[in-house]
């Protein structure tokens, strides 16, 4: 098994991370989905994580094959046709979450959500957040399977083609 493990985004990985994103943006569109198929996100929108230090990616034998950000609360969340479980606490939201195509197949992509609520918990928060489009079955498939639960559906300022989003909320229990 390869080495993998996540770290924090930088400016100079742009490049790869910008090739992740189109490589994700070309597998949602060939799964009928309209999801990130107007310019969202865009080159400004990981720079943007990246100097907030939200931006992190999945390293595989020392190659880029992920890139998500965890971002603290999200105005779209504040509406949901459905209900949060946890509403108290803190929660962080992973959003962009993105795999190269070449590393498409190999369970990356849980072992990438993994490390970021395992990261998540190290700063002290227990409440995760992830949305995902109605046609996009591989991250609804991630969600569910890590955990999650379908609490309702919210509306995302980034798509007007759909803004529709299946709205997943994962709450792990106090220690």
């Amino acid at each position: 098994m390869a080495l993998s493990y996540i770290t924090e985004a930088q400016v100079a990985d742009l490049a790869a991370i910008m090739h992740i994103i189109n490589d994700a943006k070309a597998f949602l569109k060939a799964s009928g989905s309209s999801q990130w198929q107007e310019g969202y996100p865009d080159e400004a929108t990981i720079l943007s994580d990246i100097k907030e230090h939200a931006g992190f990616i999945l390293k595989t034998d020392g190659q880029i094959a992920a890139y998500a950000a965890i971002t603290g609360q999200d105005p779209n969340y504040a509406v949901i046709d459905g209900a949060w479980a946890n509403v108290a606490d803190p929660y962080a939201a992973i959003h962009r979450i993105a795999i190269g195509s070449a590393f498409r197949g190999q369970h990356l992509a849980g072992q990438f959500l993994n490390q970021l609520i395992a990261l998540g918990l190290s700063r002290g928060i227990k409440n995760f957040r992830v949305d995902t489009g109605k046609a996009n079955a591989a991250m609804q498939h991630l969600a569910l399977s890590h955990g999650f639960q379908l609490r309702g559906i919210i509306k995302v300022t980034s798509d007007s083609i759909d803004p529709s989003r299946l709205a997943y909320e994962l709450n792990l229990p106090a220690e």
